[in-house]
């Protein structure tokens, strides 16, 4: 749980967050998996703070600040990367995991490379696509069928993986598991009675496993709004 305390901390990393924000959950669903400490300041799009913007000019979460502001990271899979290289008990990196992916080592390929390829393909294309969907369901417009199976394409590859394996990756938790879950989150909740009928059972079991997690449950939790001179909120 997140500790309140009277004084700043001006040692510990600060993450400037959005509670539901999906990019700002995926850094700290990251850093949760670290046990790392950090600062994080909770805010609101409509009140940025002028340290935040002065930090990052784009004014988007997440924004992660350390080393006196000395180094800011604003890329959410940039933020993932630095926590999971300053501690990765769970391997999420896949450094050790390349044995378990494939049986035959002829046909073995480099199990990180991989994960980033897919982290990457659903960065630069279902995003976009999801957006799509949920302004198509928002705006009751008549592409919302295309919308949705624009987006499909992508699930497919996904269900099929799980098929093989209890995560995407392999059966072990990879950071691809982690980077994609707010994503797929945004895409189940747009029109729930089609999803929970949809032909992807092993997607809905994952997602549900992660929904259900205490850790979910952490990570989403409500901390109070950061401004200037408030009180430090610790995470986790």
């Amino acid at each position: 749980m997140a500790q309140n305390q009277s004084t700043q901390s001006t040692c510990l990393p600060i993450l400037y967050s959005l509670r539901n924000c999906p990019y700002a959950m995926r850094a700290r669903l990251a850093i949760f998996k670290t046990q790392q400490k950090i600062e994080l300041r909770d805010i609101v799009l409509s009140n940025k703070p002028a340290q935040m913007l002065l930090l990052s000019p784009k004014g988007t979460v997440p924004v992660l600040v350390y080393g006196n502001e000395s180094t800011v990271i604003d890329e959410s899979l940039d933020i993932m990367l630095w926590a999971l290289n300053q501690s990765d008990p769970d391997d999420l990196l896949c450094r050790q995991g390349n044995e378990q992916y494939h049986s035959q080592e002829s046909t073995r390929p480099n199990l990180y490379a991989d994960m980033l390829n897919l982290i990457a393909t659903f960065d630069h294309g279902f995003k976009s696509k999801l957006e799509a969907y949920r302004c198509a369901k928002r705006y009751h417009e008549n592409n919302l069928i295309e919308c949705r199976q624009a987006c499909e394409e992508y699930l497919q590859g996904i269900e099929e993986r799980l098929n093989q394996h209890v995560f995407i990756m392999s059966n072990k938790e990879s950071l691809a598991d982690i980077a994609l879950l707010p994503f797929i989150r945004q895409f189940a909740k747009v029109e729930r009675q089609w999803y929970l009928q949809a032909p992807y059972p092993k997607l809905r079991q994952w997602l549900n496993n992660y929904l259900q997690s205490a850790m979910f449950t952490k990570v989403m939790a409500k901390y109070p709004l950061w401004v200037e001179n408030n009180q430090v909120t610790i995470f986790p």
